[in-house]
């Protein structure tokens, strides 16, 4: 019986910024369904990672394939349908200040002419209210909303065009750790209604274990350990045991003061 085509792969993938080289072969493969969690330091690439799946960076080398087709060499068109299959939840939320909470919530369904003005708003209240916000949140400006209430919004924004896959950058950064677990409970609760794959960065380690089925560890530009996300404490990698515990003394301090 033949291997089942993941639902995301990355091979030999190399990106540098002129002398700085940011990813130096990156392989990773996430199986369709899978919620992967991605763990590194700051600086260690995991964000160019995300941006050149996204398109937003081209890499310089290497293969990022969906469902078995390498979106380098596709043609254009193909490429952007591919990728309009990513739904993305971004660090600070990105909603758009002008406009209110319900059109940041069917941005992508009303650029993409999937749905018509007039159906948008009760269509932004279906996804208000699986992020468990109240419809008549809809009417107020991202302003007006607190951090929390932010991210589920954003949430919201991503799950918005059901896609395939699910991309999580930082998604408890600036929250306190109740307003984290809920954020959390929340991404597993959307991706399992949703059936998608998802792949989270984060350094916050109880945020890595609630959110990830598997996890992988970026270091120095390539992936050092992955794994069961319920071994991110105990790896027995000393790389990532002492990133998960955050101590001071060990292997990556060490290179630090080289």
């Amino acid at each position: 019986m033949s291997e089942a085509v993941p639902k995301l792969r990355l091979t030999g993938v190399r990106k540098a910024f002129g002398d700085k080289v940011v990813l130096d072969g990156i392989d990773l493969v996430v199986p369709a369904g899978t919620s992967m969690v991605v763990i590194g330091g700051s600086g260690s690439g995991k964000s160019v990672l995300l941006k050149c799946v996204l398109g937003l960076i081209e890499p310089d080398a290497g293969r990022i394939e969906i469902d078995g087709q390498d979106l380098l060499t596709l043609p254009r068109e193909d490429r952007a349908r591919a990728r309009a299959r990513i739904g993305m939840l971004f660090q600070n939320g990105a909603l758009f200040d002008s406009l209110p909470v319900w059109e940041n919530v069917a941005f992508g369904l009303l650029a993409t002419g999937r749905v018509p003005r007039s159906e948008a708003r009760s269509r932004a209240a279906e996804y208000l209210e699986q992020v468990g916000l109240a419809a008549s949140v809809g009417e107020l400006s991202p302003a007006e909303l607190s951090g929390g209430m932010q991210k589920r919004v954003a949430l919201a924004r991503a799950i918005a065009a059901r896609p395939d896959i699910l991309f999580f950058d930082e998604p408890t950064t600036g929250l306190d750790p109740i307003m984290g677990a809920v954020i959390d409970g929340l991404i597993v609760d959307c991706v399992k209604r949703l059936g998608s794959t998802a792949v989270a960065i984060t350094h916050d380690m109880a945020s890595a274990r609630r959110i990830g089925d598997q996890a992988a560890m970026i270091h120095r530009g390539r992936i050092i350990w992955n794994g069961p996300a319920g071994q991110l404490m105990d790896s027995g990698n000393p790389m990532v045991d002492q990133f998960t515990h955050g101590r001071r003394e060990g292997p990556i301090q060490m290179e630090l003061r080289r």
